[in-house]
């Protein structure tokens, strides 16, 4: 049964993996290849800033309940002249000019940092998050983004307790040490514990910030930063050297569960700005997790009306992991780079992709468990990378993983 949650602002339904509302397409949310980055880039800055930096009021989401909607949606447009005739913006050539002088000199100001740009319709901008019903323009980079196909978001209270740092911390490790990546918002509390976790995990996060991607914030959180774009990616849709305001961070959050599969929430109170970004992770799609907590001091009230109404419990990276497989098992397994070899089990194992083409099937006996530096060493592949393909070939449910870190492969003679 779907319950309507009082948590947050606003009352929403929980469906993990799917957002309960009716999937509507229209001509208006067909994305446009990618002609002009300047007016990308332009667009960026009028929908970010807008006038004297203040946010330009944007169109709410259409109603996918409305018969139609006349004309096309503003947020979906890569046509700066078009989008501010539509907006009926007083002086729209000069306004156009100057928003196109702003975004050369940020677009310079990006060369000069390091800072990579990636335009909405490129094939280097994240394809989970062109999906989503209003994508940045444009993203801001520091580090390698990839391709942004098995992120997890984990994010919680700024304040969290010594509890809720460790889960944070144990969740972005465990999950890192699965294959999956880490997004989270690089807030003090729960994210930053994320963050790390994920890094101590020997995989890779993403930070999305409420600021520019060469501005710390907070600023305790420079060597962390640093540590991030070494290791996964600093992005922000707001420009370089744009400073963090109040508003921008509730912004950010769309784009923090709109680049994963889920999110997970970990000590959220009743009016907690975590609950902002399961709200959009529902509004996209995504599965929605919690951790319960103790109901005394309030600091979960949040998190435990999330529960209330469907989301996933979550005590461990584990639960994440099989939430994610219950929820996206197909596209998890044809994600991956190896996915051709790494079938369901409902699949024709006689086939070209049948798994006893898999070297890391062909190394294991069923029902036997196996170490990873042992099957490393029997494959070949470099730990990291055999990693994620477990991940794949356990979500697929051809692997099975059991205590002491060990694996083991699935078969007839394995208890499933």
């Amino acid at each position: 049964m779907r319950r309507k949650s009082t948590a947050g602002r606003a009352a929403f339904t929980i469906a993990p993996g799917q957002t309960g509302r009716k999937k509507l397409v229209r001509p208006s949310h067909r994305r446009r290849v990618v002609s002009n980055q300047l007016d990308l880039v332009a667009l960026s800055l009028l929908w970010t800033e807008g006038a004297n930096r203040k946010p330009v009021r944007r169109p709410p989401p259409p109603d996918p309940d409305a018969p139609d909607i006349p004309g096309p949606d503003p947020r979906t447009l890569d046509d700066l002249d078009q989008v501010l005739a539509m907006l009926q913006t007083p002086e729209a050539p000069a306004r156009a000019a100057e928003l196109r002088r702003r975004a050369e000199a940020a677009m310079e100001s990006a060369r000069k940092r390091g800072i990579l740009l990636l335009s909405r319709g490129s094939p280097d901008y994240p394809r989970r998050l062109s999906s989503i019903p209003d994508p940045p323009p444009v993203l801001w980079a520091r580090g390698e983004v990839g391709p942004c196909l098995c992120e997890v978001a984990v994010v919680g209270s700024r304040f969290a307790t010594p509890h809720g740092l460790e889960i944070g911390f144990r969740l972005g490790q465990g999950l890192a040490g699965s294959g999956f990546g880490v997004v989270s918002g690089l807030a003090r509390g729960v994210d930053a514990a994320a963050h790390r976790g994920a890094l101590q995990g020997g995989g890779r996060t993403i930070a999305v910030l409420g600021c520019g991607t060469d501005v710390v914030y907070p600023p305790e959180h420079a060597k962390l930063s640093e540590d991030i774009a070494a290791r996964g990616a600093l992005v922000s849709e707001f420009a370089p050297g744009v400073p963090p305001r109040g508003w921008h961070f509730p912004r950010r959050n769309r784009i923090i569960s709109g680049l994963s599969l889920g999110v997970v929430i970990v000590e959220a109170a009743q009016r907690s700005g975590s609950l902002i970004t399961a709200r959009c992770a529902l509004e996209q799609g995504r599965s929605v997790m919690a951790v319960p907590g103790a109901v005394l001091s309030g600091r979960n009230r949040g998190a435990h009306a999330l529960l209330r109404d469907g989301a996933g419990i979550v005590e461990e990276a584990r639960d994440v992991i099989e939430q994610l497989q219950a929820d996206w098992s197909q596209e998890l397994v044809s994600m991956g780079p190896e996915s051709s070899s790494t079938p369901g089990p409902g699949s024709d194992p006689a086939g070209c992709a049948g798994p006893h083409r898999d070297p890391i099937l062909r190394a294991m006996a069923p029902g036997e468990a196996i170490r990873l530096d042992d099957l490393a060493a029997a494959t070949g592949l470099d730990p990291a990378v055999l990693m994620t393909r477990l991940t794949h070939l356990e979500l697929g449910g051809w692997v099975l993983r059991v205590e002491g870190g060990r694996f083991v492969k699935a078969g007839a003679n394995v208890l499933r």
